[in-house]
C-alpha cells in the first residue's frame, strides 16, 4: 500500500519527502507513524524504475531540498494500482480505505463502479466473527463480556454504515464529467437499519 499512497498524494502535485511523509502518516491516522527507514528506500525504488522523480530546489538554509515528482510512467502505474486491487485490499478495511483516498484519480466512472461494487459484495458475504462458541460466531446478543460485545455492535455498525454509503453512492448518477457530485452522495446514514448482531 505504501507505493499507492506515493504515487496518490503525488498524483496530486510535487512534495518533498517531509510533506509526503506528513500526508501518509495523517492518512494513516492516529497512532501511526510512517519511519524515514520505510519511506526513503520505497522511494528510491520507484525512483529508479522510472515512477517518480527527484529534483533539488534551493533550501531556505542554502542546502538543496528534493522535490518528488510523479512520472507519466508513475501515473499509469497508480491508475493500474486502482484499477486492479488484490483481493485483500478490497477485503480489508483499511486497505480499502486507501484505495478510496485515490479511486477519484480513475477517470472512467465505470472503472470507479467497479471497484465499489466489488468491496459491495465483499461486504454482502457473512463477516467474520472475532470470537467463536464451538465453531458458531458468538453474536453480541450471546456475549457475556461487556467490552467485546461492544467491539462487535461497534464493527457491525460500521459495516452497515458503508453497506450503505456504496448503495447510495452507486445508486447516483454521475454527471458530464464522470464524477457524482457531491450533493447527490449523502453522508453515511442507515437507510434501512437491521438489528444489531
Amino acid at each position: 500500500m505504501l507505493e499507492l499512497k506515493i504515487l496518490g498524494f503525488l498524483s496530486e502535485g510535487p512534495l518533498h519527502g517531509y510533506e509526503l511523509r506528513r500526508r501518509i502518516n495523517e492518512l494513516d491516522g492516529p497512532g501511526s507513524h510512517l519511519s524515514e527507514g520505510s519511506l526513503y528506500p520505497a522511494l528510491a525504488r520507484l525512483e529508479k524504475v522510472g515512477l517518480l522523480v527527484r529534483t533539488d530546489e534551493p533550501g531556505a538554509r542554502g542546502r538543496p531540498r528534493k522535490r518528488l515528482e510523479i512520472t507519466a510512467a508513475g501515473r499509469e502505474r497508480l491508475l493500474d494500482l486502482l484499477r486492479h486491487p488484490a483481493e485483500v485490499d478490497i477485503a480489508s478495511q483499511p486497505r480499502f480505505l486507501v484505495l478510496l483516498a485515490f479511486l477519484s484519480r480513475l477517470p472512467d466512472p465505470a472503472e470507479r463502479e467497479a471497484v465499489l461494487r466489488r468491496r459491495l459484495a465483499v461486504l454482502r458475504e457473512p463477516a467474520p466473527a472475532f470470537f467463536y462458541d464451538d465453531g458458531a460466531p458468538r453474536r453480541s446478543s450471546t456475549e457475556p463480556d461487556p467490552y467485546r460485545r461492544g467491539m462487535i455492535r461497534i464493527v457491525a455498525a460500521s459495516r452497515r454504515a458503508e453497506i450503505d454509503w456504496l448503495e447510495q453512492v452507486l445508486a447516483a448518477p454521475a454527471d458530464e464529467a464522470g464524477t457524482t457530485p457531491d450533493s447527490q452522495v449523502p453522508e453515511c446514514r442507515p437507510r434501512h437499519p437491521e438489528p444489531l448482531p
